[in-house]
């Protein structure tokens, strides 16, 4: 099993912040940071400064790391058209050497869209702009150079595109939800990795089912996918490091331990030790506090050596 760093900066974080936990993540040792892709905070906090743009901020922190993949979980389809996504992620990519992933989604946090001007329509819609997208997306960059590319959906309409510029290298695509239909045969169809945050094991372990049996329905070898999870980190050495560390992000302590990743770097390690027996093989470590940066460092000192 490897692990990753993942914040939510919609909850109140800087590019200055992001940077510092970025490089935080890259000297503690893990090998990706990624972040949300959403443009309004959630719950009881003010949010301040802002919102960031993932795509920009990646674009700063391409440049200002050298090691770490970077990447979002989730980018939401009703954010950005097709086009300018494959130019973004591409240009990102590049910038990076090829440390880039995409992760895309649907979306589903209607008072982010409302809030900034973004069209939200229907469950269905979305789903069917999703799926263009992940057409376009992948055609635009598998297109060889010299060669044009063209898509004539329902949503959106590509004619003659030289489908420039490319990546360093073809980005990998994160797929990730519960939903029991369309996610799993889109997963199949389009993505390296399955992603499930936040889930209970038995649903993990269902959703899985699900994913690889829509593998299997288009001769896609199951295994050629990465299966992972994200779940709220909060590490301690002692229980007074706990408490302190779950009151910071608003949580308890024991529900945290039940939910999440909770307790000492021993309790984390046998609490991820049960997930890889059910299959998973990767696991995003969400930090909430992100002036907490010792808090990635002692995760990288404690728990990342003995995946």
């Amino acid at each position: 099993m490897d692990a990753r760093i993942f914040v939510e900066p919609q909850q109140g974080a800087s590019y200055d912040t992001l940077l510092a936990a970025a490089k935080a993540t890259e000297a503690a040792g893990f090998d990706a940071f990624f972040r949300s892709d959403h443009f309004l905070k959630m719950g009881d906090v003010d949010g301040l400064p802002g919102p960031t743009d993932a795509w920009i901020t990646l674009a700063g922190l391409a440049r200002e790391t050298s090691t770490i993949k970077l990447g979002t979980l989730v980018t939401s389809a009703t954010f950005r058209d097709p086009g300018l996504l494959a130019i973004s992620v591409a240009q990102v990519d590049q910038m990076s050497g090829g440390r880039v992933e995409l992760g895309l989604g649907a979306g589903w946090y209607e008072a982010e869209h409302t809030a900034y001007g973004f069209a939200f329509p229907s469950l269905g819609e979305r789903f069917e702009r999703f799926e263009e997208q992940l057409a376009i997306i992948t055609g635009l960059w598998d297109t060889p150079v010299g060669s044009t590319f063209g898509h004539n959906g329902e949503h959106y309409q590509v004619t003659d595109s030289p489908a420039l510029p490319k990546p360093h290298r073809r980005p990998p695509i994160i797929i990730g939800g519960r939903g029991p239909r369309r996610t799993p045969r889109l997963t199949a169809t389009y993505a390296d990795e399955f992603n499930l945050p936040f889930a209970s094991m038995p649903d993990t372990v269902e959703s899985i089912k699900r994913v690889r049996a829509a593998c299997e329905a288009i001769d896609r070898d199951p295994d050629e996918l990465t299966y992972s999870i994200a779940l709220v980190v909060c590490a301690g050495e002692d229980a007074a490091t706990i408490e302190r560390r779950a009151g910071a992000i608003g949580r308890d302590a024991d529900e945290l331990a039940e939910n999440g990743l909770c307790g000492s770097p021993e309790q984390i390690l046998e609490r991820l030790g049960q997930w890889r027996e059910v299959g998973i093989e990767r696991v995003y470590l969400q930090v909430l506090d992100l002036s907490d940066l010792d808090h990635i460092a002692e995760l990288g000192d404690s728990v990342l050596p003995h995946l």
